[in-house]
């Protein structure tokens, strides 16, 4: 996949502004360790998520300001210096429409759960957190990233960006996530892809309309959606989404199984997929 082919619109709401490997799909660990300045190193929630999230779900937050972007108006909220996080966005979204869209903190939640549960976790941490009794999506803040730009894209280019473009796209068609944009879309300067703000995703959408399709897929990754269950989305995503919200992952997982069946028989398999990384 060529990265010249990335369209993108242009950066729309997005939960933080440009200022932290690029690894095999695989499951990410829930130890918890105490460790400063997590930032220093890319993806540096990994293996640190229980104790990531129990902070944003309840450390005092210093301070807030306001994010100059976005509809959603999310804020940035500070926390004393020391702890493993030093800032997160704040999403005090309503239930599922907002400006006649549907939108919600939970499905910010969602997105970080689903991205751990398949192995990808590109997607930082988000849990409920309540503020002066608003509930709302605390978002992991990465420091050390940029938006997507066409002008000036990341100097890692070839076979690595593009398996993590392709897992992007997997990944937004199968939560229908429409509004993928270049503000929404980091990266670091070593080329590592971080997906955020997913507030728009999950809907009972139950096609692939307006949700672009690689041109290649990564077999690893389609392998683990098509494993996936009723009662593995209910037991991984039950808390935050309704029934009908995790049966439509289902029929776009299918949708999506059939969009890969025609370009296997127009295009076959080893054009398809990736060359598997041995």
């Amino acid at each position: 996949m060529c990265v010249g082919l990335l369209v993108l619109g242009a950066p729309g709401a997005r939960a933080q502004d440009p200022v932290g490997a690029v690894v095999p799909v695989a499951a990410s660990s829930s130890m918890a360790v105490s460790v400063p300045a997590l930032e220093a190193r890319p993806y540096a929630w990994r293996g640190h998520e229980a104790e990531v999230e129990e902070f944003l779900r309840t450390a005092v937050v210093e301070r807030f300001t306001d994010i100059p972007v976005g509809v959603t108006k999310p804020r940035r909220g500070y926390f004393a210096p020391g702890g493993p996080v030093r800032s997160m966005a704040w999403k005090p979204l309503p239930e599922w429409l907002l400006n006649g869209k549907q939108e919600s903190y939970r499905a910010e939640i969602a997105a970080y759960q689903l991205s751990r549960y398949l192995g990808l976790d590109v997607v930082p941490p988000v849990v409920e957190r309540q503020e002066k009794g608003v509930r709302g999506a605390a978002v992991y803040w990465i420091d050390g990233v940029r938006p997507w730009n066409p002008a000036e894209p990341p100097k890692v280019t070839g076979p690595t960006w593009a398996m993590q473009l392709s897992r992007m796209m997997m990944f937004d068609q199968l939560v229908a996530n429409t509004d993928r944009n270049q503000g929404n879309l980091l990266h670091d300067d070593a080329g590592h892809l971080y997906l955020i703000d997913h507030s728009r995703a999950f809907t009972t959408k139950r096609d692939l309309a307006g949700l672009k399709a690689p041109q290649q897929y990564d077999r690893a990754l389609w392998e683990r959606m098509t494993a996936l269950t009723r009662e593995d989305l209910t037991a991984a995503l039950g808390q935050v989404l309704d029934a009908s919200r995790i049966e439509a992952i289902l029929v776009r997982r299918d949708q999506m199984a059939r969009q890969i069946a025609r370009r296997v028989a127009d295009k076959g398999e080893s054009v398809t997929f990736f060359p598997s990384i041995s």
